[in-house]
């Protein structure tokens, strides 16, 4: 009977050492991480394999004490495949919570104002923290994904900052970027002022895209969207660069000349009248209100002081005498 008791004694005692001993493991920060540490758990892994993901990825964390802590507490089938940072000082404890709770690393990316789709899908299909679905698809195809209303994708996307998660789609990215840009122009579109020459809420988002392109002054955006406004109202020609721009595509190195003012595109507002039949680039939300709300203005005309600012005239008289001062003694094309 000694024996036994003596023998029971030390299973206890075992059992409390080795009880006390995960304890302390599960608190102890995981050593070797002197930098946050980047990996990534598999769809539909088990606790054991992403234990052992972690591992091959640089954690330095035993896979068998890391699965008897995820069962010993009950948060072994709870855990959520994704890309994880890990910062030192981290305990196995806080690892577990981590995967538990989804904590998953960030990702960012940052869609300019003024950008073109083309510029936008530059940026997208560089970022490496994106998972690329849409690399090989064509633009009516990739608007297709996303569900979107449109087959031309220009304009349809709000320059913003987004954050995601490492590893998700771009897929995802372009539908809440297209989300949030129809937000935008229909909250805009429904307090927008009276009498405006749209039709509709797309061709507000090409005024806007237009106006974009014209100034990078917000203070001036509501007078810029007034001049494009007043010439439609009047039947007249929009005559602005950007768009003769945008129809010349590759043809652009940066400099535009008379012939190209004459040569007629779709978009050259200086043959064809009334709006061009798409956004020229991704407006932003100043550009947006401008477009819907315009200064009050009968200008019809304006041209670059050569400062970033603008010279506004009521009539034809007034933009050549704006002309000669700001850009024919400069040399700069009228």
């Amino acid at each position: 009977m000694g024996f036994i008791r003596k023998f029971f004694a030390l299973s206890i005692f075992l059992a409390l050492a080795a009880v006390g001993g995960m304890l302390y493991w599960t608190n102890q920060p995981i050593p070797n991480v002197e930098k946050s540490l980047d990996f990534s758990i598999k769809p539909g892994s088990g606790v054991r394999s992403a234990a052992r993901q972690m591992q091959a990825a640089g954690v330095d964390v035993s896979p068998l004490l890391f699965e008897i802590m995820a069962r010993a507490t009950g948060k072994a089938g709870k855990i959520k495949a994704g890309s994880y940072a890990l910062e030192p000082g981290k305990t196995p404890l806080d690892l577990l919570d981590k995967l538990v709770n989804g904590e998953f690393s960030m990702g960012n990316l940052v869609i300019i104002e003024g950008w073109t789709f083309a510029q936008m899908r530059k940026a997208v299909d560089a970022n490496a923290d994106l998972r690329h679905d849409t690399r090989d698809l064509s633009e009516h195809d990739l608007m297709q994904k996303i569900n979107a209303d449109y087959s031309q994708p220009e304009g349809l996307f709000f320059p913003d900052t987004y954050l995601f998660a490492k590893g998700s789609s771009d897929l995802q990215l372009y539908q809440q970027a297209h989300m949030l840009q129809l937000k935008k122009l229909n909250e805009a579109w429904n307090s927008k002022a009276v009498g405006l020459p749209y039709k509709t809420p797309y061709e507000a988002l090409i005024m806007a895209s237009i106006i974009e392109k014209e100034t990078g002054q917000k203070a001036e955006r509501g007078l810029i969207a007034a001049v494009f406004i007043n010439r439609l109202r009047n039947g007249m020609l929009l005559q602005t660069d950007p768009t003769v721009i945008y129809g010349m595509g590759e043809h652009y190195q940066g400099k535009i000349y008379k012939k190209d003012l004459l040569t007629d595109t779709p978009y050259n507002t200086y043959t064809r009248a009334g709006l061009p039949p798409t956004p020229i680039a991704l407006p932003g939300l100043a550009s947006l209100t401008a477009a819907l709300n315009p200064a009050q203005s009968d200008a019809l005309y304006f041209v670059a002081r050569g400062d970033g600012s603008s010279h506004f005239s009521d009539n034809l008289s007034e933009h050549n005498r704006a002309v000669n001062k700001y850009q024919r003694n400069s040399g700069a094309k009228p």
